[in-house]
């Protein structure tokens, strides 16, 4: 297996003992795409600074295609950064801001000029390029702090959730620019965000922080279909993974944990019985939304238009093959555990992740 172009190796950034990151490990091959998804306070954003170099571990290693930067500069990494705020010299307009760096550097005119034009083509700003970022929409200029990191040709690129400040049109659509610019530029991609939906379209691996550490880490499939913690099962999905005691299924204690797509109406021979506390009329489908002390979350997905009345009993059935089963003694579910924001095994001390490209 090839070396990894991206190491981190038991770094640990705290303050006064709390927050931040604790003795974290991360592995990311050339060209993946890692996002880094959790709530607030949960030590995503220092780590993007250590990466970056804003930040100085208290202990541990980084490294960046084979070269220890635990203690450079940003300058120094080779690396280029997207932030959520734009960055951009409100004086200057489209096509300095992104060559501003390149002007820095002293690069002739004649390769200024071409990385523009070919910055401009891939990300859409072709006659925009003597607008000042004021004329712009929230969208072009989330694409000029791209464009910027295209001509800057750095192979590893952070992300530190750029499109928080963006309506939920324009995020689908910068979404998609980002994914098919890491794709045809090979870049490494570390993505910072708190919206699953980000997370899940955009990355090969997920790593769910938690309390400076990893709940868990894999693919999106696997953080949907297999959570690892209640935590994550209540975190990844929207709607969130139902949550249910197994002794009301007439197991050994634990809770198990199903996604409530897979659930159905069962009158005859159910699994559980429920009281509906309301109906939520949702286009295509209607959700129902239960009472059951027994269990969080629990709902049921039906086609078309359906109206129920509140208070009223139904049936449900929760097919073997769709349940995840968590140990009695799991980390019991916390604020920070409600699920991800519908537009934006309880991890060792020491974490590793390796992500693959398909």
């Amino acid at each position: 297996m090839a070396d990894p172009f991206l190491r981190i190796d038991n770094v640990t950034r705290q303050w006064d003992g709390a927050g931040g990151v604790s003795d974290v490990s991360l592995s990311v091959p050339q060209g993946g795409f890692v996002a880094v998804l959790g709530p607030s306070g949960c030590g995503k954003s220092t780590l993007l600074r250590l990466l970056a170099g804003l930040e100085t571990p208290e202990s541990g290693r980084i490294e960046i295609d084979g070269r220890d930067v635990t203690h450079l500069a940003p300058a120094e990494r080779n690396l280029s950064m997207v932030f959520q705020s734009y960055a951009l010299f409100p004086h200057l307009d489209v096509a300095e801001n992104i060559l501003f760096g390149m002007k820095v550097r002293r690069v002739s005119r004649a390769e200024r000029n071409a990385s523009l034009a070919r910055a401009l083509e891939m990300t859409g700003l072709q006659g925009l390029e003597r607008r000042k970022p004021g004329a712009l929409s929230g969208g072009q200029r989330q694409r000029v702090a791209l464009a910027r990191a295209v001509v800057s040709e750095r192979p590893l690129c952070l992300m530190d959730e750029p499109l928080s400040n963006l309506d939920a049109r324009l995020r689908h659509s910068v979404r998609r620019d980002i994914k098919a610019l890491q794709t045809r530029l090979g870049l490494t991609v570390v993505y910072v965000t708190h919206d699953q939906s980000e997370a899940m379209s955009l990355a090969d691996t997920i790593v769910l922080m938690r309390d400076g550490k990893a709940e868990q880490v894999g693919s999106p499939e696997d953080l949907y279909h297999h959570p690892a913690t209640p935590f994550v099962a209540r975190f990844v999905g929207e709607p969130p993974m139902a949550l249910i005691d197994a002794e009301a299924l007439g197991e050994a204690p634990g809770r198990i944990g199903i996604r409530i797509e897979a659930i159905e109406r069962d009158d005859a021979n159910p699994d559980l019985t429920a009281e509906i506390v309301e109906t939520e009329y949702l286009g295509g489908r209607t959700q129902v939304l239960f009472d059951l002390p027994s269990a969080e979350g629990l709902a049921l997905l039906l086609d078309g238009h359906v109206t129920l009345p509140p208070g009223s009993r139904i049936g449900l059935r929760l097919p073997h093959e769709h349940r995840v089963r968590f140990a009695a003694d799991a980390t019991p579910d916390r604020e920070g555990a409600k699920a991800a924001p519908r537009d934006g095994h309880k991890a060792p001390d020491t974490f590793t992740v390796t992500t693959s490209k398909d």
